[in-house]
């Protein structure tokens, strides 16, 4: 765009005449930021929305498609007929697609300049257009601008999250007899947890108790279907706990998303672990399916070409943003001046102890009439609480993974004079909370934290509620040494004693909080990276399948491979049909060999971290197999589609029907992992 200045003078202009909004120097600022490619860090209440619609329209009145992608479907379809008028004025063409679009309605979507959407359902009509057998029936059209909102969210925290298409879908089969088994087993005796609640392992004496109890060999080699079972049970009794992980809501273990607090919808676990939570509550397994595609969010947002993006909190992930995006971060200053108050963690022994502290303080803080927002860690939480304060004679309204379909309305009503609110994290939840009557003489929204999350990121983002454009304001985190961030990160670390009246002040709990905050980001970034070395690769591969695909699907590639492979047979087919056939032959072999090889690298990385006791390196030898296992991929492609070529009546069935869905990944590691920290265990207690 030659200038800048002027697009920015005709787009403030257009802003207020259609919305009313005149947008602010700092929202230009981030318009700009945006337009140069960053990640623009505005706080809350800043007015994203607006300076991200600004850079869209930039964008497609440089002749680029943009695609802006939010985190949920609500925010999809607001923003986009909220900033409609303001893209119609200048000459914009603006849609949206969510979980309910039809295939037309998103065709319709997807040819406008610009397409509001949820990351999963862009992704998910990615994964369908890879299957298509049919040119014209592709819908999403080359990538060319990604300007995503919640860019940490999206970026990083599902950024290793992979999107998955199935077909050839059957029941699950957990066996309830082992969850059955699993609840007789007690924690210290039978089995162990590691210091940060990742994975869960059989003691020698629960191997000998189970293995005595069933009459097999656990370990044998040969026929590991059992010692399979028996894991995934007891993941499913010892570290996934309902309210917290996920909820049961109409017959249906539903996930809930750690980093938004919401449910997931469609996000299931992989390996079995989705049918043996089932079997944990006692409910008929889902279906499962053979994975025909798959691909991570971040695979799917390296797609284009142009990455750009807005949140209230980057810096904080600055550096993964530089390593996995080559973004860099532009930080906007506040219209006006942030006044809020951020008082320092009030940290007590005992979770008793900080309960009882935090319901005393909701109580006294009420009773002036100033609204308050406590933002709990999990679902299960943020219910105990509002009982707690339901004995006190105070009625919260409650949001949290259950009723996240009210979440804006109750969101909005927050600021609202005596109003109690509890939720779950905030982040993402896209609605400013606005002061009501006389409530900033009161001090403000009091935002209050009942624990410090595994991510500062996720504090910020819950602080930033308060204190919107130069609004008085209010935040302090009540914490205990005994929360589950201390006891699992920093496990070995003492806390200093409390005072005489029960508050930790030792500026050595300060410490210890920070520290396991600092340690649980550091294991959550390692996850990060490791994950992206092992599906680097996979997405590489990917892409040269499709840039093969691609030839067939638009082409005449397989009309000369198989005319040259046999000339006779070639000259022997109608010649009005003939094309189209090879090209169903070749697609049908791509297609196959693809989904064959996708199961093939799951098994290796299951059992790859084996071949670090042979002081081999995983991630290398996972890499040279999977390379060899691709050359063979080729090479079998050309070898099928000969067969089915040459065949009477080629077998070109696909499944009957598919199905979408995330898969939550699996942060406990594999069983293969669990079976090598006992081998090593062994190894040196030998």
């Amino acid at each position: 765009m030659s200038d800048l200045a002027e697009f920015c003078a005709v787009a403030r202009e257009a802003a207020d005449r259609t919305l009313g909004l005149r947008p602010y120097d700092v929202q230009l600022l981030g318009t700009l930021a945006l337009l140069d490619g960053k990640v623009a860090e505005m706080a809350t209440g800043e007015g994203k929305t607006l300076s991200g619609a600004m850079a869209a329209a930039g964008y497609a009145l440089q002749g680029k498609r943009v695609h802006v992608i939010s985190v949920n479907d609500y925010l999809a379809k607001r923003d986009a007929e909220w900033m409609g008028p303001f893209y119609e004025a200048l000459g914009v063409s603006v849609g949206w697609i969510d979980q309910n679009s039809t295939p037309e309605e998103r065709r319709a979507a997807y040819a406008k300049d610009v397409t509001y959407g949820p990351v999963s359902e862009i992704g998910f009509d990615v994964l369908r257009d890879r299957l298509r057998t049919d040119a014209s029936e592709i819908i999403v059209p080359a990538p060319e601008v990604a300007l995503i909102d919640e860019a940490d969210s999206v970026l990083v925290d599902e950024a290793r999250v992979p999107l998955v298409m199935a077909g050839a879908a059957d029941p699950g089969n957990a066996v309830p007899e082992m969850a059955a088994l699993v609840r007789q087993l007690v924690r210290g005796y039978h089995y162990e947890i590691d210091e940060q609640a990742r994975n869960v392992y059989l003691t020698p004496k629960g191997a000998d108790s189970v293995e005595n109890l069933l009459g097999v060999d656990l370990y044998d080699e040969h026929e590991p279907g059992t010692l399979i079972e028996l894991n995934l049970a007891l993941h499913a009794h010892a570290l996934l706990t309902r309210d917290v992980d996920y909820i049961v809501r109409d017959g249906k273990v539903q996930l809930i998303n750690p980093s938004r607090g919401r449910v997931a919808l469609l996000q299931r676990w992989p390996n079995g672990l989705q049918a043996a939570v089932e079997a944990k509550e006692a409910l008929a397994p889902s279906e499962k399916g053979e994975i025909l595609d798959s691909i991570t969010v971040q695979g799917l947002i390296r797609r284009y070409p142009q990455i750009c993006g807005m949140t209230g909190t980057a810096v904080a992930v600055s550096e993964q943003l530089g390593e996995f995006y080559g973004l860099k971060v532009a930080v906007i200053p506040p219209n006006r001046p942030c006044v809020r108050v951020d008082e320092p963690d009030r940290i007590y022994p005992t979770v008793p102890d900080k309960d009882a502290a935090l319901v005393e303080e909701i109580q006294s803080v009420h009773e002036s009439g100033r609204p308050i927002l406590i933002g709990t860690l999990d679902v299960a939480e943020s219910e105990n609480l509002a009982k707690l304060l339901q004995r006190r004679g105070l009625e919260p309204v409650v949001l949290n993974a259950k009723n996240d379909a009210e979440e804006a309305a109750i969101i909005a009503r927050a600021g609202e004079r005596a109003a109690i609110t509890v939720s779950t994290q905030m982040a993402g939840r896209g609605t400013d909370i606005r002061l009501g009557d006389d409530v900033a003489e009161l001090g403000g929204l009091y935002v209050i934290g009942s624990g410090r999350h595994a991510s500062s990121r996720l504090d910020d983002q819950l602080r930033g509620r308060a204190g919107r454009q130069g609004d008085p304001g209010g935040s302090v985190f009540f914490v205990s040494t005994k929360d589950d961030l201390i006891t699992q990160f920093v496990p070995d670390e003492r806390p200093p004693a409390a005072d005489a009246d029960g508050v930790v002040r030792h500026r050595r709990g300060a410490y210890l909080v920070g520290h396991a905050q600092r340690v649980a980001e550091g294991v959550n970034l390692e996850i990060h990276r490791n994950t992206w070395r092992y599906t680097r690769l996979l997405e590489h591969q990917r892409e040269l399948i499709l840039e093969w695909r691609d030839k067939v699907l638009h082409g005449d590639a397989a009309a000369k491979a198989l005319a040259e492979a046999d000339p006779e047979r070639w000259a022997s087919m109608p010649e009005d049909t003939r094309d189209e056939t090879a090209r169903q032959i070749v697609l049908h072999a791509i297609d196959r060999c693809w989904t064959e090889h996708l199961a093939f690298l799951t098994d290796l990385r299951e059992g790859i971290h084996l071949r670090a006791l042979g002081r081999m390196s995983p991630i290398d030898e996972f890499h040279r197999e999977a390379v060899a296992e691709y050359k063979s991929l080729l090479a079998e492609v050309e070898k099928r589609s000969l067969e089915s070529f040459e065949a009477p009546e080629p077998d070109l069935k696909r499944p009957t029907a598919t199905w979408t869905y995330l898969v939550q990944d699996n942060p406990f590691g594999t069983e293969w992992d669990r079976i090598l920290k006992r081998v090593t265990a062994a190894t040196r207690r030998g």
